[in-house]
């Protein structure tokens, strides 16, 4: 079964999770969504094997290594993101009229193309916040998602802003080309979950 999408893209700090879980607690239109976190699926996954017992001792060592080291999941261990994914479908019982909320993956064109047959993205939710705006947010916990993060020291928000712009904001342009429409919204230093709902209805309506 293939799963129709929104994806969330933004940097770190700008409230992907925050949206999704005011997305998954609304719904869309008329529709269940289900906000799949994948940072929190996999530290769920390395936390051990009944949260997800498809991955094998090997992947889950993986899973590992990519937290330690905050790299991105390779393409070649694309196939660990597909068990997570799929036993997170599996255990939200996800159905044809379901709305998938992605944050965390795809992160780079590779995934993109890898998630096609499980996930059908519709519509790109671009989340924009310059640098200067994510720092404050992060400084000041403004989606109030911050408080249980171990990775927001100043130099790891700076490695994370800079691979967001090398490997994951080329999605953009990427899901242009496939036509996918692409909703920007602008994010400050104060803005919550709640307010880049409305901004997202008020985007896709008018």
């Amino acid at each position: 079964m293939t799963i129709e999408a929104f994806l969330l893209v933004g940097p770190t700090g700008s409230g992907k999770t925050p949206l999704g879980e005011a997305l998954e607690s609304a719904g869309w239109d008329g529709r269940r969504c289900l906000h799949f976190d994948f940072g929190a699926r996999l530290r769920a996954a390395a936390a051990g094997p009944e949260n997800v017992p498809a991955l094998s001792a090997e992947e889950r060592n993986v899973v590992r290594d990519v937290l330690q080291t905050g790299a991105l999941l390779d393409d070649r261990f694309f196939g660990i993101a597909r068990k997570i994914l799929e036993d997170f479908l599996r255990r939200r019982e996800a159905g044809p009229g379901d709305l998938l909320v992605l944050n965390g993956l795809p992160r780079h064109a590779g995934q993109a193309r890898d998630i096609a047959p499980v996930a059908d993205v519709v519509r790109m939710i671009l989340l924009f916040a310059p640098p200067v705006t994510v720092r404050e947010r992060i400084r000041t916990d403004a989606a109030g998602d911050r408080a249980e993060r171990g990775d927001d020291s100043p130099a790891e928000v700076e490695r994370k802003l800079a691979l967001y712009e090398q490997r994951t904001r080329p999605l953009i342009g990427h899901y242009e080309a496939k036509g996918v429409p692409v909703v920007r919204l602008e994010v400050g230093p104060k803005t919550s979950a709640g307010g880049l709902l409305e901004a997202l209805r008020r985007a896709v309506s008018g």
